[in-house]
């Protein structure tokens, strides 16, 4: 018989988006809607990386640390979805939320199962990615004009020859208050989850041979009771060999016999009252913390973190303390992790975000070009999610112009940060430009206050309130001095960025999935400030008014509605919200036609 070769499939896109946890999604999401034809290309059946089904680590950022600063952009358009489609927290429907939003892209073409095992480069620029898809068994060739490593592990560093470190850098070398004292190659270590479930009888648990064994407390210097907010990511190892990357299967054998062993710590060596609860999932692939980082323009420091990060080329923002776990992790003798608030969120520069030396390399997620301390506090998955929706806003324009990575940071630094701005995504010290149509206009309520402040830019509340309150049933309204072509209709609704918990009993971050799950006290609802009837009404040059939208399910944040008309006025009118008696909106426009 003659031996056949496997089948080989060929693309030819604007833009090749390599791993598809939240940076990555959201890098190939904001590359499509921007025009761009981009593939994505996932090594995992799922999406999501760390926070998918696979690996279950809760997603954290900013907001999680200081109060009103939630992200937002595709982010929290993901996370709204989830807690309309998953009161439950359901991680299979968590992982449909994040596949839905790949596949709902026209633009867009999702390859799971798909892993990178080289590439092929002309001059300093890559040409050609490829990756075998082991579900078909099939190689495909992704020619692209830009490419996006978003795999945390920056897989295509070492393939392409860009510049990229790992490891501890000396407390000199960034004059870094928070480094170590000498440079070393240890990293934050991996973990593998688990999770428990309550159930209304007693449950027996026996222990697999292989795993290790924890008959008394001081074996588990850890916080180990069962409740919502344990996750356990302090099962931790790896850290101190210096590669997470090359010993990941050690390290996810290590950490399965710890894991397999504190759960038999918990059931039969200690009281912890869990005789009525099950081991209901356990991960079986370790998460990374850390592995390489690749150096870009400009290397972000914890002096930058600190001090806000006030970069003319700002295009994401962090928030989340300096979290530097001891690469010892589990085996470290306290809880193995050393943290430093931040007083505010910062802002990270663009050139942190392009390689130094492939011409049309970008990167988002914890392989940004940052310092291992700046790293502990950039690498949280929101931080992570936004840093991709700006590698995707900035590619779209750069391709769009025929630009490479650094021209276009250094020719349309503004329409970028405006392209995201305009997107709901925040920046610390820069607002928003209103539309010129909403600016020329008369905006008036039939309601109570100050509908000025829908016009200032910013469109949450930070240190006050800064949205308007408008009664159900009365308006805000846009008048016109003629008829007018109006295009769009912009609003942004309060989606409760200040949440801590959403119900009476458990206070959890809605963002967040569960730990243990408990028979009772396991649903969530809406932000009751979520506005979720509303119409949107012309007023025709005989003065009558005519609903055009008419939207009695609203469960997002951001929403732009295209009318395509010509009128006298435009006017919003909320119907109900999903507790509140008022409907909170920070933003109201209407969008001219070009």
């Amino acid at each position: 018989m003659i031996p056949q070769k496997l089948d080989e499939i060929n693309y030819r896109v604007d833009l090749c988006v390599v791993g598809g946890g939240l940076a990555g999604l959201c890098a190939a999401v904001r590359a499509a809607r921007g025009g761009s034809r981009v593939v994505l290309m996932q090594d995992r059946p799922v999406l999501g990386g760390n926070c998918s089904s696979e690996n279950r680590m809760w997603i954290r950022g900013a907001g999680s640390r200081i109060h009103g600063y939630n992200e937002t952009g595709i982010t929290e358009e993901i996370i709204c979805e989830n807690m309309y489609r998953n009161p439950e927290k359901i991680y299979s429907i968590w992982d449909s939320v994040l596949y839905g939003k790949a596949k709902s892209e026209p633009n867009l073409t999702l390859l799971l199962n798909c892993t990178c095992t080289n590439l092929t480069m002309s001059g300093n620029k890559i040409e050609c990615v490829r990756g075998f898809q082991l579900t078909t068994y099939t190689w495909y060739n992704i020619h692209a004009k830009i490419f996006a490593d978003c795999s945390g592990d920056s897989i295509l560093a070492p393939l392409s020859g860009a510049e990229y470190t790992s490891g501890r850098e000396s407390k000199d070398k960034y004059e870094e208050e928070f480094a170590h004292d000498t440079a070393d190659k240890c990293t934050m270590g991996c973990s593998c989850l688990l999770q428990a479930r309550e159930t209304d009888h007693k449950v027996t648990f026996i222990p697999p041979d292989w795993a290790y064994k924890f008959p008394r407390e001081e074996d588990i210097d850890r916080n180990h009771k069962i409740s919502v907010r344990q996750n356990f990511w302090w099962i931790e190892v790896g850290g101190e060999e210096g590669n997470t990357l090359k010993n990941a299967e050690i390290c996810r054998d290590e950490l399965l016999k710890i894991v397999f062993g504190i759960w038999d710590h918990i059931k039969n060596h200690c009281d912890n009252k869990a005789d009525n609860w099950e081991l209901d999932w356990v991960g079986f692939m370790s998460a990374k913390r850390e592995s390489r980082r690749y150096i870009g323009d400009y290397i972000l420091t914890q002096t930058d973190e600190e001090s806000g990060g006030h970069f003319d080329d700002i295009v994401a923002y962090g928030g989340w303390p300096l979290d530097d776990h001891h690469p010892g992790g589990f085996r470290h003798p306290t809880e193995g992790s050393r943290m430093k608030n931040m007083e505010k969120p910062y802002g990270i520069p663009y050139r942190s975000l392009y390689s130094v030396n492939i011409e049309n390399l970008m990167f988002a997620g914890r392989n940004i070009s940052a310092s291992h301390i700046a790293l502990s506090s950039t690498r949280v998955m929101k931080t992570c999610a936004v840093l991709g929706e700006a590698v995707g806003a900035a590619a779209a324009i750069a391709i769009r112009e025929g630009l490479s990575p650094r021209e276009v940071g250094q020719q349309r630094i503004a329409e970028i940060q405006n392209t995201l701005l305009e997107n709901d995504c925040y920046l610390p010290h820069l607002t928003r430009k209103i539309s010129a149509l909403s600016l020329k206009s008369k905006l008036a309520t039939d309601d109570c206050g100050d509908v000025s402040v829908l016009l200032n830019g910013t469109d949450r509340s930070l240190n006050e309130d800064n949205g308007f309150y408008c009664t159900l049933g009365k308006t805000v309204t846009y008048l016109f001095d003629k008829e007018t072509e109006v295009d769009t209709v912009r609003i942004i609704f309060d989606s409760d960025l200040c949440r801590e918990h959403i119900g009476t009993i458990m206070k959890l971050d809605e963002t967040s999935m569960i730990g243990s799950r408990f028979l009772k006290y396991n649903h969530f609802d809406m932000p009751h400030t979520m506005t979720k009837e509303y119409k949107i009404e012309i007023l025709d040059k005989e003065g009558k008014w005519n609903t055009v939208v008419d939207e009695n399910n609203n469960y997002q944040r951001f929403v732009k509605k295209s009318i395509n008309t010509v009128c006298c006025g435009v006017r919003f009118v909320p119907l109900a919200t999903y507790g509140e008696k008022k409907s909170h909106i920070f933003s109201f426009e209407v969008i001219g036609k070009n």
